[in-house]
């Protein structure tokens, strides 16, 4: 196996549902435009109120993959 670099970017993701699907729509989105992602890492979890009441859930994620120069 060669050595390798990767890059890590930080998204967030949002869900009306939950936080696992906020975490699946931040990589479902970086999929598309990213190729060759190899880990995921859930470094926050929060949600947005309004009027005391959970509206969307938001999970930070750091996503890293192949870095090709």
């Amino acid at each position: 196996m060669s050595d390798s670099v990767y890059k890590v970017i930080e998204l967030v993701g949002t869900s009306t549902d939950s936080w696992e699907k906020a975490t699946q729509n931040a990589i479902a989105t970086a999929s598309q435009q990213l190729r060759d992602l190899r880990i995921a890492e859930v470094s926050e979890l929060d949600v947005q109120l309004e009027e005391g009441r959970i509206v969307r859930y938001r999970a930070k994620v750091k996503v890293s993959f192949r870095y090709q120069a």
